[in-house]
């Protein structure tokens, strides 16, 4: 087998498997259930920050900080802020019954970036990619008329990492090393915060039971470890690919909130989902193609 097929198939196998750890992240979160979000999202920011560094020190990184400019350090401030949003209106959906919603976010997020490429990097878009944006605001659109407010969870998730990838674009940094520069910028605010919840006796570590414990511990590396594979597949196959396999995350999402826990799929969300999955194949079938074209 030629070296090249080989990273490509691994590319693939990394890539595909951190899209399937985040499908199931609803699961994971519901396990905890009844624990307020917003330490739970402490809590996975303290766990992640450690794994990340005692990875980097294990692989002779440790001073990961060292020669990034300051501009890298302060780009890298704003999107710590943007993931740490994410992860906590995600967690709050989970706990609120709102897989459902919340997989929609992460449906439209791929056309949020193209929407970001055009407005943000002045990148072009062919008429195929113009056709998938207009059809899926149209399902958002629709869903907003017909339930009388917008899909906020949707939105804010879509938006919240749409601006995450945007602001890690311009930072010139690699994925471990970036992430766990945003875990320290975080980290000091996370830990104080989970300090008052003991001090005030409210928090939930070490209160509940071991298992509690070890799931607040273990979001720290189901945190990373999918973002290490994932940055390990990006690098060996190309980015048309990663388009399609990245709808496996929100369709397990989606699976697990209807299946799992029984959540309602309206008729009205059947629609404007419909038209957001319509806009995804003619967006990942262009993407498809062009590839082909240049592989050809």
């Amino acid at each position: 087998m030629p070296h090249n097929q080989s990273e490509f198939r691994t590319g693939v196998a990394a890539a595909a498997t951190a899209y399937f750890c985040w499908g199931l992240f609803p699961i994971f979160w519901k396990l905890l259930d009844g624990i307020a979000s917003i330490e739970l999202m402490a809590q996975r920011i303290l766990w992640c920050t450690l794994t990340m560094v005692g990875y980097l020190a294990i692989t002779g990184q440790f001073r990961f900080w060292q020669n990034v400019e300051r501009r890298t350090l302060l780009i890298l401030a704003g999107s710590a802020a943007l993931i740490a949003t994410n992860w906590w209106v995600y967690i709050w959906a989970v706990g609120h019954g709102k897989i459902v919603e919340s997989s929609l976010g992460y449906f439209i997020t791929p056309l949020i970036n193209v929407l970001f490429g055009v407005v943000f990097l002045r990148e072009r878009l062919n008429v195929a990619q113009w056709t998938a944006v207009a059809i899926a605001a149209g399902g958002v659109t629709y869903l907003t008329i017909q339930t009388g407010a917008p899909p906020w969870i949707a939105l804010a998730l879509a938006l919240s990492f749409g601006s995450y990838g945007l602001v890690r674009k311009v930072a010139v940094i690699d994925a471990a090393r970036g992430l766990a520069i945003e875990g320290t910028w975080l980290l000091a605010p996370a830990v104080a915060f989970l300090i008052f919840l003991t001090i005030q006796d409210q928090g939930s570590f070490g209160t509940i039971n071991r298992k509690v414990d070890a799931l607040m511990i273990l979001s720290g590396p189901l945190s990373a470890i999918p973002l290490l594979l994932f940055a390990y597949g990006t690098r060996r196959i190309p980015l048309s690919l990663i388009g399609i396999l990245q709808y496996i995350g929100p369709t397990l999402g989606l699976l697990s909130g209807v299946l799992l826990y029984h959540e309602p799929f309206t008729p009205v969300q059947f629609i404007g989902f419909g038209l957001t999955w319509i806009a995804l194949a003619i967006y990942a079938s262009d993407s498809l193609y062009r590839y082909m074209r240049q592989t050809s």
